[in-house]
């Protein structure tokens, strides 16, 4: 399928996210574009909001308004260790216990994005502030250690000086999985599951913060496989829900609108430190899956609200327009606004 060139800025719109917010934060769910209030909010989606919000070039006063709302509600998640709670009621009362799960690493991200962001002073310093707090922690999950690693990369890029991102930086290097030798299946896990690309980012991040080559070599070396193994009769086809191993049938559903957003910010980070144009290309079929180019030739994008739809069945798009599914469109067309010329 051809999907004609398009101007990304009339697309990116914030009106969805600020239809899934409220006063206390970002309502992980909607029936179509309606909120589902009774599902209530989550770190994870907070967190993800945070990372948009800190790469909005010039901020509205909507943006900066949902970026103080998500702010305080990362803030209200963690407990005096730094560990943090994920799951909100919509009654406000919290529904699980702190842990370094992954919406802590992604907690450690969105803050680290508002350090180096385009936000108020005042947003930066209290985001730096409360990434300190919980940079003290260690997770024993590795997705969790690729989020936190790629907030403290942030971090190292706006003060290069701070000595608890430097020190998470050079412990997740030597605890993050690294390439199998196989060439036919270098990746560290028997299977791919989620967020499989921010394990290869965090390589290169880390590698790249630290000037340690090896792990940025290794990192891109994954994200070349990934992208690899990801492209179909030239357009993505994306591991699903299920994940993937050796020998699995494809194209596999129901296909995620975030492995699209982990593969667009991993392709990114590649483009910056190679400058290969390869990774903008890979960029750019990011945003044409969301525009159709994917294997079910269906639109994951609802440009009447701004939306992203929750994920890809033979059949067609779950037409539901959760916060995880937008956050994904908004991020991987802030990507590609930014390196692909001509998208």
């Amino acid at each position: 399928m051809t999907v004609p060139q398009v101007a990304l800025g009339s697309l990116f719109s914030l009106d969805h996210l600020a239809r899934l917010s409220d006063d206390t934060g970002l309502l992980e769910h909607a029936k179509g574009s309606v909120p589902r209030r009774e599902h209530g909010y989550c770190l994870d989606d907070v967190a993800r909001g945070l990372l948009v919000l800190s790469r909005v070039p010039d901020p509205s006063a909507r943006s900066v308004s949902l970026g103080e709302c998500y702010l305080a509600f990362t803030a209200h998640a963690q407990d005096p260790s730094g560990a943090c709670r994920n799951r909100l009621g919509y009654d406000r009362r919290w529904e699980d216990q702190p842990s370094t799960g992954d919406w802590w690493g992604r907690a450690v991200w969105g803050l680290g994005a508002v350090v180096a962001g385009s936000g108020p002073q005042w947003q930066r310093e209290e985001a730096l502030d409360r990434f300190s707090l919980s940079a003290r922690c260690r997770s024993p999950w590795p997705r969790a250690s690729a989020f936190a690693v790629l907030g403290a990369a942030e971090v190292l890029s706006a003060v290069p000086d701070h000595d608890g991102a430097r020190r998470l930086l050079a412990d997740a290097l030597i605890s993050l999985p690294r390439p199998r030798p196989d060439p036919a299946w270098p990746w560290p896990e028997d299977r791919l599951s989620y967020a499989n690309a921010s394990m290869a980012e965090a390589l290169i991040a880390a590698g790249s913060a630290l000037g340690d080559d090896l792990a940025v070599t290794e990192g891109v070396r994954l994200l070349r496989w990934l992208v690899d193994l990801q492209t179909h009769d030239d357009h993505l086809s994306l591991v699903p829900v299920g994940g993937w191993g050796p020998g699995d049938a494809r194209p596999g559903f129901d296909q995620q609108p975030i492995e699209a957003a982990a593969l667009a910010d991993a392709c990114s980070r590649a483009f910056m430190v190679t400058g290969e144009d390869r990774w903008s290309k890979a960029i750019g079929d990011c945003v044409r899956w969301f525009l159709g180019d994917n294997d079910a030739h269906t639109a994951m994008h609802d440009p009447s609200t701004g939306g992203g739809y929750d994920g890809l069945e033979p059949s067609g798009a779950n037409r539901n327009q959760g916060a995880e599914s937008t956050l994904a469109w908004l991020l991987c067309a802030q990507h590609a606004q930014r390196v692909v010329p001509g998208l």
